[in-house]
């Protein structure tokens, strides 16, 4: 339900919004052009006083990259036997200070996906919380409107912002909801989350494509940007997905964001030992003490070499 003072015209607005830039269709405006999800965000008025984000230009890059070979996912059955066998060492990382966490599913899947990344997490001292609304096979408007309920909930509970991690589709809705709640959102995570898409055709794999088909999702070549949030962010990403673009899933690195490049499978980021310790070590960082991710010098190896993607990234743009 809307909160007092926030137009109805706003929330509708928003889901608008995010169907759109998850389905990549074209968005008319009121003079008749087809405008990116950043200016329609603006225009929309989403995001107003205190909470306004102001949305730079971005320039995509003339290569587009294509997600790694199909039978790469196959990594994700050995990864998930190598989570098991980590607990030991997974025990080892930053603990948490008891803060709700709302975790976000991929696309076509649901909560039980997430399971040993929210169990993981609760054993280091975090209060993870499933989302709680089945697949996730795309934000119509009841899953939207039951997403920002489920959000204010975990506020109320947490009493303040909370934390939110997203895998692949969830990434998407997870800045979503950083951009139009700022003030509810202390910082997002994303696991493989194609987060800038200049073609889908090119940055998503067949399968996807054609399961997104099937579920109405996508309709035409619309890309979207969603890589400047205003809440801390961290994107989590490997050259071994074979289900999204390793490029599509990175952002501009800044005093609050930074990509961390994981060894392993799309499917298999939810159980990636590197990938939840990642996941677990932005978690508890203490309010305003935001610092980029140091890889423990035991899992170095885990983590390539960051700055060969700030590099990359700023090349293409």
């Amino acid at each position: 339900s809307n909160r007092p003072g926030r137009s109805v015209e706003s929330s509708n607005a928003f889901f608008q919004i995010l169907r759109l830039s998850v389905t990549r269709q074209p968005y008319r405006s009121l003079r008749g052009r087809c405008e990116p999800v950043a200016e329609m965000i603006v225009r929309a008025g989403c995001c107003r006083g205190s909470n306004a984000v102001s949305m730079p230009a971005v320039s995509y890059p003339a290569f587009v990259e294509r997600p790694a070979s199909a039978i790469s996912e196959l990594l994700a059955i050995p990864e998930f036997g190598a989570f098991m066998l980590s607990a030991p060492l997974l025990a080892a990382a930053p603990r948490g200070a008891g803060r709700r966490v709302l975790v976000l599913p991929g696309f076509t899947a649901g909560d039980v996906s997430t399971a040993p990344l929210r169990f993981a997490l609760r054993a280091l001292g975090h209060r993870p919380a499933p989302w709680g609304l089945g697949l996730n096979v795309g934000p119509d408007d009841e899953t939207v409107r039951q997403l920002l309920r489920r959000l204010d909930q975990l506020v109320q509970q947490n009493r303040g912002p909370i934390d939110i991690v997203g895998w692949s589709l969830g990434g998407i809705m997870a800045r979503l909801l950083a951009l139009h709640h700022p003030d509810r959102v202390r910082q997002v995570i994303t696991l493989g989350s194609p987060i800038r898409v200049e073609d889908p055709e090119a940055n998503l794999s067949e399968s996807v494509r054609r399961l997104s088909q099937l579920a109405g999702l996508q309709r035409g070549r619309r890309g979207h940007d969603l890589t400047v949030i205003p809440v801390p962010s961290t994107v989590i990403y490997s050259r071994q997905d074979g289900v999204v673009a390793p490029a599509s899933c990175l952002q501009p690195v800044g005093p609050m964001s930074e990509n961390i490049e994981v060894r392993g499978a799309h499917i298999g980021l939810g159980h990636n030992a590197s990938a939840v310790w990642a996941v677990a070590d932005r978690l508890a960082q203490r309010d305003g003490e935001w610092t980029p991710f140091v890889p423990p010098s035991a899992m170095a190896w885990c983590y390539p070499d960051p700055e060969r993607d700030s590099v990359a990234l700023e090349q293409q743009r």
